[in-house]
């Protein structure tokens, strides 16, 4: 018994194996203003073990790296290429209860796009407000139909 323990225990040696990383989307904006900046990000990008698409845009002057890469790695080598380079802080505008809070709205976010920040929710509604919005509801059968 002590030998085929001993077998079992290494033909599954899971435990000097590395894990794997995730399949992951890493978007990062980096101001990019000619071809020679593009192509510099670029070559960074695609020498990091296990980057499988890039996508750059340089009018949003954004990077879009898939496959099996660390994020912070990522971020570190397109900074040592000389550009200033951040985690993508854009979300689409639709996504956004209330993208017109303040910290939300960025003058300098691409069009279509707000800035991400999870704590700048709008206070919620009262009472007296979800009575009125319900009022003029499609919902309410008995709502006001000079619409």
């Amino acid at each position: 018994m002590g030998a085929l323990k001993y077998l079992s225990k290494l033909c599954s040696a899971t435990t000097t194996r590395s894990k794997r990383k995730s399949m992951q989307t890493v978007e990062i904006r980096v101001k990019m203003d000619c071809d020679g900046c593009e192509r510099r990000v670029k070559n960074a990008i695609k020498n990091i073990k296990g980057v499988k698409s890039i996508d750059i845009n340089r009018k949003l002057s954004r990077v879009t790296v898939n496959g099996f890469v660390d994020p912070n790695k990522v971020l570190k080598r397109v900074n040592n290429t000389g550009k200033k380079a951040e985690f993508w802080p854009f979300i689409p505008y639709n996504v956004v209860q209330f993208p017109h809070v303040s910290q939300v709205y960025d003058k300098k976010a691409p069009a279509g796009f707000v800035r991400n920040v999870q704590a700048a929710a709008a206070p919620p509604p009262n009472a007296t407000e979800e009575a009125m919005t319900y009022l003029f509801s499609e919902d309410n059968p008995n709502a006001c139909s000079i619409m």
